[in-house]
Formats: structure tokens, C-alpha cells, sequence
């Protein structure tokens, strides 16, 4: 028998980042690839603690199948949450995602048609690229800044497209952060060209320095589609995200989810629930931005130290990632093996970018090493750098 792949099956392509982490588990090799929390930020006790009372007090409940919307109590605490960041939402509104990532994946199934235009930044988020990628649309990159997407270029790509993809807080790859005015301005123009808005949202309770702005979503709830995640806060093996939809489109997005797994684990969200509703988070994510702003001070500090001339990058006010810029005619793909050999390891930028890829560019993640292993990764790093001709 031949197997006979769907066109759409052609359009799926592996994720760079997670071929790159099958490398760095090697023996010795310093990761700066992977987007992954630190494991030391991990509520482990908490969690237990959780698992033992869930299964003691409602144990049927919590092994059973349960509502595709989602276990009610956590809706209700999502709605509340939000509402503190100045969003109107209703329990009704969410919907419990296994992973934002599925959210992304519920989304182009109800929106995208083939030749469906969709806008995204530039560069963006490469799990987004990937979600929408098999629904075969046309993807169009938004110029964009260190502030994320310009406003005044949106009319030249909006038209006919079905929705604008954004990470408006310490984004991936750039750990770029939209101003108060840069959010005004996108969320006025989008409602003028009639433009529906996505708005990813994994990193903005880990900031550094201050909070970022209010969400997006906060301006306009109903042209505003919101995606939130568990991952950065708790724990990434959980597989727990959530989405906020105008009711219009709710029904649609919950059939979506019905036929794609039924409900995300019902114990996994009585879990969650359990740990996070008497406040856990406000005292737990404190210790989070307090240890990730100490490594990206490590790394900055390391960048400043050791890396050579001609390379730039960006200092997050929060998140994950630095986003550096090589010295001209370097090519970051290429220079990968390179630094693996060297023991360190990087995600190259290019595939990041929906079109006309920038292979100067890589992304370096902060959070899983410690600032003495950022101190050697980023040498070994400008070490190979050094070696290069033109460098």
C-alpha cells in the first residue's frame, strides 16, 4: 500500500529549535537555543502537594472526561485574572487550550483558508509560522521596529487578510517590547482598516523592571483575540494554555477543540487550579523575575565582555531572549556547527521570518544557565566568532 499525503502534510516542516535541542544533549554542550523556563523556577512541592489533595477529594471528577470549555473553576479564575490587566471577560469567554500553542492551532482551522492572507511581525514567532503554515496562506510580514509592527505600514498589507499575528510583550525572538503609544496606535489602525488582531501573551508576567502596558485586548475586546499560557509561570509539561474570544467566535473555536482532543486533561487543570487560587502566583512569579533578571544581567554583561565588534543586540526589560545581529556577511546557520563544536549552542534567526530571512541574526535564550555558564557560553561563542573572516 502507498500512502498518500495530504498537500497540507507538504507544508509541515520540523522545528528548528527542537532539532537544535536534539544536539545540546550532548554531554558538555552550553545551550542558548532552546525557549525553555528554567527548571529550578519549577513549584514542585506546590504541585504535589495539588496532585495529592485533587486525587484525594475528587478523584472520579478528576480522571474522568470533563467539558471541552474547560474545568469551570479555572475559567473563572482566567476571567478574574485578566480583569485585573483591564480586560472585560467573561467565564463563557475562555476556553482551556492544551498549550497556547494549540490555541494557535485552533485559530488557522477556523480562520484560514488556502490563499488566506495573514499578517505576522517581522520576525515572529516560529511555533506561529508552523500552526498556520498547513492551512496553506499567504503570509505577509509587517515592517517592524524595536517596538514591534509600524502602524502606518499596516494598509499596505491589511487588505483581505484575515487576522494580524502579535506579541506585543518580550516577544519571540526579540524580547522586544510594544510602548503604551505603539499599542494605541496599532489597536486605532486595525479597528480602521477593519482588521482582526491576535495577541500572544507567554512573557508578560515576567518582567524585569516594570510591567509592559495593558494587553491589547484591554482596548478592544471585540476585534482582540487573546492567548494566554501556564508554561513560563508554572510548568511547561503541564500543557495548559487558554484563549479569550469574542463570543461570536467562540462556538466555532470550541468545535475545533472537540474534534481535536475532546478537552485538555481535566486533572491538569484541577491541579493548576488548586495551586494558583489562593494567590500562589502573586508570590511565586516574583522569585521567577527576580532569578531570570539576574541571568540576563549575566548575559548582557557577558555580551559586553567578550563579544567582537560588529555585533548588536537588544537588552529585554524582560522574557526570555536576546536577539543579537551579526557583523555583516556572517551567516548564522552556517556558524552553528562551528559553535557546537565549541560546545555552545544558539538558535539561528532566519527562521524566524516568514519571508526574506535575515541570516545574520540568532536568538540566545538566558534562563536556563547560570550566570557562570552564561559566562563561558557567551565566550566560547565570541571565540568562534573571532575566528571567522570578516569578523
Amino acid at each position: 500500500m502507498t500512502w498518500t499525503l495530504a498537500r497540507r502534510a507538504e507544508r509541515m516542516n520540523p522545528s528548528i529549535i527542537r532539532e537544535i535541542l536534539k544536539v545540546t544533549e550532548k554531554p558538555g554542550i552550553l545551550s542558548m537555543a532552546g525557549g525553555l523556563p528554567s527548571p529550578d523556577s519549577f513549584p514542585v512541592e506546590a504541585m504535589r502537594a495539588a496532585s495529592e489533595k485533587v486525587l484525594r477529594e475528587a478523584p472520579r471528577e478528576a480522571l474522568q472526561y470533563a467539558a471541552s470549555e474547560g474545568y469551570a473553576p479555572l475559567r473563572e479564575w482566567v476571567a478574574a485574572h485578566l480583569a485585573q490587566q483591564g480586560q472585560q471577560v467573561q467565564p463563557g469567554q475562555v476556553l482551556i487550550t492544551t498549550g497556547s500553542q494549540q490555541g494557535l492551532d485552533l485559530l488557522a482551522k477556523v480562520l484560514i483558508d488556502q490563499g488566506s492572507r495573514v499578517l505576522v511581525e517581522t520576525p515572529t514567532y516560529l511555533g506561529a509560522l508552523q500552526a498556520f503554515s498547513p492551512y496553506e496562506p499567504e503570509i505577509a510580514a509587517v515592517p517592524s521596529d524595536d517596538e514591534g509592527p509600524l502602524p502606518d505600514a499596516l494598509s499596505d498589507y491589511a487588505r483581505s487578510a484575515r487576522f494580524f499575528y502579535v506579541l506585543p510583550n518580550f516577544q519571540n525572538p526579540t524580547g522586544r517590547c510594544m510602548s503604551e503609544a505603539r499599542r494605541a496606535a496599532l489597536v486605532k489602525e486595525a479597528q480602521r482598516l477593519g482588521l482582526p488582531l491576535i495577541e500572544d501573551n507567554p512573557y508578560g508576567d515576567l518582567w524585569f523592571d516594570t510591567p509592559p502596558p495593558a494587553p491589547l485586548a484591554s482596548r478592544d475586546a471585540d476585534n482582540v483575540l487573546y492567548l494566554g499560557s501556564f508554561s513560563k509561570v508554572l510548568a511547561p509539561g503541564l500543557r495548559l494554555g487558554y484563549l479569550v474570544a469574542p463570543p461570536g467566535l467562540y462556538p466555532k473555536l470550541l468545535q475545533a477543540k472537540q474534534a481535536a482532543d475532546l478537552h485538555t486533561p481535566v486533572f491538569n487543570q484541577r491541579i493548576v487550579h488548586e495551586v494558583i487560587r489562593d494567590g500562589f502566583l502573586d508570590r511565586h512569579v516574583p522569585s521567577i523575575r527576580a532569578r531570570y533578571a539576574a541571568q540576563r544581567d549575566a548575559m548582557r554583561a557577558a555580551l559586553e565582555r567578550h563579544m567582537p565588534a560588529g555585533c548588536r543586540w537588544n537588552t529585554p526589560s524582560g522574557g526570555m531572549f536576546f536577539w543579537m545581529r551579526l557583523p555583516p556577511g556572517l551567516d548564522a546557520m552556517a556558524l552553528l556547527p562551528k559553535a557546537v563544536d565549541a560546545g555552545v549552542a544558539f538558535v539561528p534567526g532566519a527562521a524566524f521570518y516568514a519571508s526574506e530571512p535575515q541570516t545574520d541574526t540568532l536568538r540566545l535564550s538566558f534562563v536556563t544557565l547560570t550566570p557562570e555558564q552564561i559566562e563561558r557560553a557567551v565566550k566560547a561563542l565570541a571565540d568562534v566568532l573571532r575566528r571567522e573572516p570578516g569578523a
